[in-house]
């Protein structure tokens, strides 16, 4: 039996109420109530080029990832891009049934290919972008926990790392010069952690050996909420998909590993899976279009025909 949040009705209006703000803001630095049944939160944004903008900057600016937001303006160059050209900031995120209800306790779910972090801690979500492993170091996908936590860390470079850089001390302690910035969880298999950085810009990007990596801010909001002993899952899911309001959404990112070999058959399966003997129809041009070229963004692929 799958667990249900049951609310008295004044706090079911003042969640909506709550969420409706944090629709308008779209601010990733908060807690987002979460609404049963409700699986898609946030609204993207527009924002206009002025001179001198990169998506580089604008990434930082808006707390994104520099995927993330490449992914949803596709044709515009990162570097220079058009003045007064309007681009997409995208915050907008499905958060599918299959992420939730882990665990009776607060956990942190992270999605590889999609370079994110989502916290639970019901009846809030907290969601962050995340640099990822570079190709070949992504960790492994599994379930880990919090096992110590500090602020101000020391970065002990690995011999994988060092054999890299001959030239790396053995320790280095807090400050602009550590790759760890302000805050880290370590996290209870290998030598893996979530922590800040002193590279902003390389949030959304594959570019770690094997750690997560947050925007300061983020690391900072979530070491203050994160107890060790915290839940970790680590997955690797591209296809994101939920069923809301009879409407079928479909959130994609690129298979950065190939493991999908198939994209169509396993984004059928899933929906088999999620709406088992529901009628449904889906539009098969735009899943293609899709595939071919995701972008990161909240598409309604589909409807469900009958509950029959």
């Amino acid at each position: 039996m799958k667990p249900h949040f049951l609310f008295p009705p004044i706090l079911m209006v003042l969640f909506y109420l709550v969420l409706s703000t944090f629709q308008a803001t779209a601010s990733p630095l908060q807690f987002i109530p979460m609404v049963p049944q409700k699986y898609v939160y946030l609204e993207d944004q527009v924002y206009t080029i002025k001179e001198g903008d990169t998506l580089v900057d604008l990434a930082v600016k808006f707390e994104v990832g520099y995927q993330h937001l490449v992914l949803a303006n596709p044709g515009v160059d990162p570097w220079i891009p058009k003045e007064n050209q309007t681009i997409i900031i995208p915050y907008q995120v499905l958060v599918p049934q299959e992420f939730m209800f882990k665990s009776q306790s607060p956990y942190i779910l992270v999605n590889l290919p999609e370079m994110r972090l989502y916290f639970f801690n019901y009846p809030f979500l907290f969601i962050a972008p995340i640099g990822i492993g570079d190709q070949g170091k992504l960790p492994p996908i599994d379930t880990y926990f919090i096992y110590n936590k500090k602020e101000n860390p020391y970065w002990y470079p690995p011999p994988s790392i060092k054999a890299e850089d001959p030239t790396l001390p053995d320790v280095v302690p807090p400050g602009p010069d550590n790759p760890m910035g302000s805050h880290a969880l370590y996290l209870s298999k290998g030598l893996y952690a979530i922590h800040g950085t002193n590279k902003i810009y390389s949030i959304g990007r594959r570019s770690t050996h094997g750690c997560i990596r947050m925007y300061p801010q983020h690391i900072k909001l979530l070491f203050e909420n994160v107890p060790i002993g915290t839940k970790v899952f680590i997955i690797y899911e591209p296809y994101k998909l939920s069923i809301e309001k009879n409407k079928i959404y479909l959130q994609a990112f690129p298979d950065i590993e190939n493991q999908i070999k198939n994209p169509l058959v396993y984004v059928l399966k899933k929906l088999d899976q999620l709406l088992e003997d529901k009628d449904y129809k889906i539009d098969l041009i735009k899943l293609e279009k899709i595939f071919e070229q995701p972008d990161g963004l909240v598409h309604q692929i589909g409807e469900v025909k009958s509950f029959n």
